[in-house]
């Protein structure tokens, strides 16, 4: 094995244990261990919760981590992101939909250019906000918001109850559909898991990787 795949072959091992072991326990916890009572039956899954875990959300911050530097740094100017931008998409939603509803996007597409013009104009505070973070976790809470339905704008399937006491459709036959708010929350801690995630498979690649023998 040469030198550059020694220095790459712990930290490669460690992001793929950790992308084994986040896969296999946010699914399970979202469809398996914390569902809605009488739901989940034998060869199925069950209907989540409010509270879930998105598995794809924390692989945008765990990767933004490394992005930034993949050092203490980092953490905490993602962590920071991971904050400005969901909390910006938190606001975002509801006044984007009492500006125009179904079918009428452009109430969507106002508020977030006036948004992405404030996340953007926040880089005057200085070199601790790290805007190249912010737009992606923005932009996970939207993406998140349309798969799950775009619960307070797109009417359809609005009088449905999946059990959770979340509207519209969404994926899987609407088995996600999850209410707005708890869109942004649930992204807010999944993004927050993946810079942990960042974190932790720096520090543990750093114990692994061969130190150069003293001359």
């Amino acid at each position: 094995m040469g030198a550059r795949a020694k220095a790459i072959f712990p930290l490669a091992l460690v992001i793929g244990v950790l992308s084994y072991l986040w896969t296999e326990f946010s699914l399970n916890f979202t469809f398996h261990w914390v569902t809605v009572a009488g739901t989940d039956v034998p060869g199925a899954v069950g209907v989540p919760q409010n509270f879930h875990f998105i598995l794809p959300t924390a692989f945008i911050s765990w990767g933004l981590f490394f992005a930034a530097g993949g050092d203490n740094a980092a953490f905490g100017k993602i962590f920071l992101a991971s904050v400005f931008g969901t909390v910006a998409a938190l606001v975002t939603i509801p006044l984007s939909y009492q500006t125009a509803g179904f079918p009428d996007f452009w109430g969507i597409a106002l508020w977030v250019g006036i948004f992405a013009f404030v996340l953007v104009m926040i880089l005057i505070a200085g070199d601790w906000y790290y805007v190249a973070g912010t737009f992606p976790a923005f932009a996970a809470v939207f993406l998140w918001w349309v798969a799950t339905g775009m619960d307070g704008w797109a009417p359809v399937g609005a009088d449905a109850d999946n059990g959770a006491g979340a509207t519209g459709l969404g994926a899987f036959g609407g088995l996600i559909s999850t209410l707005w708010a708890w869109v942004w929350f649930d992204t807010l801690v999944t993004l927050i898991v993946g810079v942990i995630l960042g974190i932790v498979s720096g520090k543990l690649a750093a114990l692994l990787t061969p130190k150069p023998k003293e001359a």
